[in-house]
């Protein structure tokens, strides 16, 4: 009897062990390479950050979380592989990626393999899909659409609009917004116009606009554009105001600017240095501690927030069951205190935020508030 005993004892404790020595893995895809690499490299270094803190406690349920990367350089055709590498590496969610045409090619393939998915894309279209495996951790263009809407008519009172959007999902999606909101409180759309992203020389069609005299162009795009959209525009001579959409908020958008970045206007939620919650002045902290320099964006916080939102889930439930997840993140997650402010998610898995803020460029690259004014 001692002898089956200690035999059963034995096979028990190399069950315990086997279980313990899993892993549960998390997948990170996100533009490591390419025009969006400060971004995608943000996303993933803060992913790793906050797993490694996880993990010097114990990590979550007896197991260490391992982070797998795949980088998707913010292109429809590389985020189809990742997500297909991701899917096949066993992740049971990924963290990405930081384009929503990039989140978009990659939502059905998580969704058919049930791996939970959370993004900062702001495309309205990435929650209209019905995948209950998707999350949105920041704030669709329909509302940004909104706000600069606002902006644009009550605080700054132009009187001739033009409008530039690359041809990315995120961009075209984000100009409708602004097109459709300012329209309806009255606003003069002069022009509205396309680029093509990645284009070193825009002269061509800022030319076109000078000879609208707007009092303000207006860019949907991204900040590796906008910064060289605002040099040349001072090269031409244009007098009109620059204001960039959210992609526009990026330290590159300083350095591509040069001088001219003085003056622009950046529309965005609260930035890092400008969130009140103490866990957010922690982990800035600690970033800037591990990796010698700032996040490159509020995007960044974004990423990683959704991270913690599912790490918390799997604690609560002590499962990595991604369906049992996804229904308490739905359902019964409120106001679960995230660096980029509470977070709660509606049945399609919108978050429900947030403010947003126009910010004046200054000579120095600093930003300052300027709406709304208190």
């Amino acid at each position: 009897m001692k002898r089956l005993l200690l035999a059963l004892f034995v096979v028990l404790a190399m069950v315990s062990f086997s279980f313990a020595a899993g892993t549960i893995k998390i997948g990170v895809q996100a533009p490591i390479t390419g025009k969006f690499a400060s971004e995608g490299q943000g996303i993933d270094n803060a992913v790793r950050l906050w797993v490694e803190q996880v993990n010097a406690k114990g990590g979550l349920l007896g197991k260490k979380i391992e982070v797998i990367t795949c980088d998707d350089e913010g292109t429809a055709v590389k985020a189809a592989i990742c997500a297909r590498e991701l899917v096949n590496k066993g992740v049971i969610a990924v963290i990405g990626s930081y384009t929503s045409t990039a989140t978009e090619a990659a939502q059905a393939t998580y969704f058919r393999a049930g791996v939970l998915q959370t993004s900062d894309g702001t495309s309205d279209t990435l929650v209209k899909h019905g995948y209950w495996t998707f999350f949105r951790n920041s704030s669709p263009n329909s509302a940004e659409g909104k706000f600069t809407a606002e902006f644009f008519m009550k605080f700054k009172k132009y009187k001739r609009i033009a409008t530039i959007s690359d041809y990315s999902t995120f961009s075209v999606d984000l100009e409708k917004a602004v097109y459709e909101n300012t329209k309806k409180l009255g606003g003069n759309i002069v022009y509205r116009g396309k680029i093509k992203s990645g284009d070193q020389n825009f002269t061509p069609i800022l030319t076109k606009i000078k000879s609208y005299n707007p009092d303000v162009i207006y860019f949907s795009g991204y900040y590796t554009d906008g910064g060289l959209i605002r040099a040349q525009m001072k090269q031409l001579g244009i007098k009109a105001d620059f204001v960039g959409g959210d992609s526009n908020d990026n330290r590159e958008f300083v350095k591509l600017a040069g001088s001219a970045a003085a003056g622009a206007y950046i529309i965005n939620v609260p930035l890092p240095e400008y969130l009140p919650y103490d866990i957010a002045k922690k982990f800035l902290a600690d970033y800037r501690a591990k990796y010698h320099e700032d996040p490159p964006s509020i995007w960044t916080l974004f990423n990683v927030d959704g991270l913690r939102a599912i790490l918390h889930a799997i604690e609560v439930l002590k499962t990595t069951d991604t369906k049992k997840i996804a229904d308490y993140l739905h359902n019964e997650l409120k106001d679960f205190p995230g660096i980029t402010g509470p977070i709660t998610w509606d049945k399609n898995g919108e978050r429900i935020t947030s403010a947003y803020m126009a910010y004046e460029i200054q000579p120095n690259g600093d930003y300052k508030i300027v709406y709304p004014t208190k």
